[in-house]
Order: C-alpha cells, then sequence, then structure tokens
C-alpha cells in the first residue's frame, strides 16, 4: 500500500456509533453522524446508517453529491448556513439544511418551489461560541417568517458550541436552548420536530447525570471516529480511540545536533522556534509534512517525539536509529484527519476486520 496513508477499521468505527446510538438514544437523543471531515467517504456514510445514526451532516455539497451518487439514501443536513450560490443544489441533494439568514432562507424557498420540493429548515442560535446563529432576540420573529415561506418546512433550532471559542456546552446553555424551543413553539404555534443541542462536546453533558431538556438530537463526529471528548480531547468511555491511524514512512535516520547553527530567522512558515539543548541526538525523518495532514495533531508511538515539520518533511527524535523504508503509525486528532481525508497525497484506507475484508478506496 502506498505511503502516506490514512487507515480506518470501519468495524470499530461502526461500534463507536452503535455505541452512541444506543447510550444517547437511552436519553432520547438521535444521533446525526456528521461526514465533513471525511470527503464523502462513503464507507463510512454506510456505516454510520447501518449503526444507527438517524442521519448523516455534511457541511459541503460536493460532499453531499458523492454520497448521493454512490446510493446513499439516508437523511442529509447541511450543517452550514447554504452558500446562495448553491441554494439549487442544496435543495437536490440534502433533505435539510442549517439557517441563520433570512435571505438565504428565502433563495431555499424559491429554489424548493422551483423544483417541486419541501426542504427542511433547522435555526441556529447563538449561544455564546461566536460562529454562527440567530440572536435569541430575534429568533422568534424569523421563526414566524421561515414558517410562511412557502415550500420549506421549519424542523427545529439548533446550537453549536466549543468549535470557534471553546465554550462547553452545559446545563445552563442548553436549558436556554431548551427554553428557545418552547418560545418558537409558541411564536409561530406548531411544534418543533428537532432540537440539536450541538456536537461531540456536548457528550459530557448529554450523559452527564441532570437531564437533557428539549434536546433531541446531537451532530457527532469526533466521537464516532477517534472516540474523544472534544472538550479536552479525552477518551469517550467505551470507545475506540485507534479505529483512525495515519502511517507514514521514513525517509532519513541518523546522529545529528539538537540544536541548529548559524543565524536563525524565521521558519519557512513564519515561525520563530524556541531550542532545547539535548547534545546528539537520534534525528529520524518521515515523509510526511504540512502539505499531507496538520502535523501538530500527531501522537508518535513509544520511542518516538516529533520536534518539527515542513511541508514535506516530518521531523522526531528517535530512542535509536530506524531503517529507511520503516512504516510508523501515527495516532492523528481531529484536525489531521480532516486534513489527511482532504489531501490528494494521503491515500484513504478502509478496513473491515470484523468482516475480514477490505473496503476499496473512493477518494
Amino acid at each position: 500500500m502506498s505511503v502516506p496513508r490514512l487507515e480506518v477499521r470501519l468495524d470499530l468505527v461502526g461500534l463507536n456509533t452503535a455505541a452512541m446510538v444506543r447510550r444517547l438514544g437511552e436519553r432520547g437523543i438521535a444521533v446525526t453522524a456528521v461526514t465533513k471531515a471525511l470527503l464523502g467517504a462513503v464507507p463510512l456514510a454506510r456505516v454510520f446508517v447501518a449503526a444507527g445514526a438517524a442521519g448523516l451532516g455534511d457541511s459541503r455539497v460536493a460532499n453531499v453529491a458523492t454520497m448521493r451518487d454512490a446510493g446513499v439514501a439516508a437523511p442529509v443536513t447541511l450543517v452550514r448556513t447554504p452558500m446562495l450560490s448553491q441554494v439549487e443544489r442544496v435543495v437536490q441533494l440534502c433533505d435539510t439544511s442549517c439557517n441563520t439568514e433570512p435571505r438565504v432562507l428565502a433563495a431555499l424557498s424559491a429554489a424548493a418551489r422551483a423544483q417541486g420540493r419541501r426542504h427542511g429548515v433547522v435555526l441556529m442560535v447563538e449561544l455564546g461560541d461566536l460562529r454562527e446563529g440567530i440572536m435569541p432576540d430575534d429568533l422568534a420573529a424569523i421563526a414566524r417568517a421561515t414558517r410562511g415561506l412557502p415550500n420549506l418546512l421549519l424542523r427545529g433550532i439548533g446550537a453549536n458550541l466549543a468549535c470557534r471559542s471553546g465554550v462547553v456546552p452545559d446545563a445552563a446553555n442548553m436549558a436556554e436552548l431548551s427554553g428557545l424551543a418552547a418560545l418558537v413553539e409558541h411564536a409561530t404555534d406548531a411544534p418543533l420536530e428537532v432540537v440539536s443541542g450541538g456536537n461531540s462536546a456536548n457528550l459530557g453533558w448529554a450523559l452527564g447525570p441532570g437531564g437533557t431538556g428539549r434536546i433531541n438530537d446531537l451532530r457527532l463526529g469526533e466521537a464516532l471516529l477517534l472516540g474523544l471528548d472534544p472538550v479536552e480531547r479525552q477518551p469517550v468511555e467505551g470507545l475506540h480511540t485507534d479505529a483512525l491511524r495515519l502511517v507514514a514512512e521514513v525517509i532519513e535516520s541518523g546522529a545529528k545536533p539538537s540544536m541548529p547553527w548559524g543565524t536563525i530567522a524565521q521558519t519557512a512558515f513564519g515561525e520563530r522556534l524556541g531550542q532545547v539543548e539535548r547534545g546528539k541526538v537520534v534525528q529520524t525523518i518521515l515523509a510526511l509534512g504540512r502539505q499531507d495532514t496538520d502535523t501538530t495533531d500527531l501522537v508518535a508511538p513509544p520511542g518516538m517525539t516529533i520536534v518539527g515539520s515542513s511541508s514535506d518533511h516530518l521531523v522526531t527524535w528517535t530512542d535509536e536509529r530506524v531503517a529507511p523504508g520503516t512504516e510508523v503509525a501515527f495516532a492523528p486528532g481531529y484536525a489531521a484527519v480532516l486534513r489527511s481525508m482532504t489531501s490528494p497525497t494521503v491515500e484513504t484506507v478502509y478496513v473491515d476486520e470484523a468482516a475480514e475484508r477490505p473496503v476499496p478506496a473512493l477518494k
């Protein structure tokens, strides 16, 4: 197999998904499996659906098109406010979209009417993370206006936390979202089908000792793929954290000084790096760089420490020399997965060890 490559254990991702579907289902919360980091990876989409996810979520229309072209028929929600230039495709390919802009809502209505379709809408509410969302004081009016637009179905409201500013989902902001759901229902005189509380960062709250109020949907990606809670990047109890690994090949290994010499300025990426004197070290370089992945979001195996990277090279210190041609597996974080999955220089290989068969890559 080629290197670098991202190896994906479909069986473990399926077990993670089934576990979250079961545990959250016991609390009245459905799982929308988010595929946005996966570049429309059809094998993973199918695993999510087979494991019980209520639907799929993606932020890019091209990814949804890839899944639809491959025959994935599950409900799909566009989890980013649609671009005006893509509203026709959004209506054609997605059952629902998350929205914040009245002008976009009007355009979706016109597109749905022209296509003879009904398109679902989830209005996103700002709860403090300052990424996207309607301010709570404006929500009722926009909800009423949405109800009045032809061929749109106001399915619910939602929120997103922890992504931009790191605001933690907790009992207070989730109670606020539940209260806003009741406010919208009163303002529109109609029930809401969906109250989507957020993403994998919500798991500490959702699986905690308190109640979940009106929240009945979470949009999960990182927890299903990596088994982690993004709030502190800690493992979620009962989930597999080794479903994905990034494999790279050693191209050089030998003794070198730990400190550079000469006049020191910025690196190729505009950084000024602090240096640590360690005397002679074994420096091992792998053919993996920032063009391939987020090199700051990798965990090296025992006996290896990542000390730097360029566009093409991952520089490490190792306990001993490593023969060129040796393959080394790293544990990727979410940022590394996203960059690797969308990089044309990294092959994605799907393996289902439970079925004892390889799954062809569609990337």
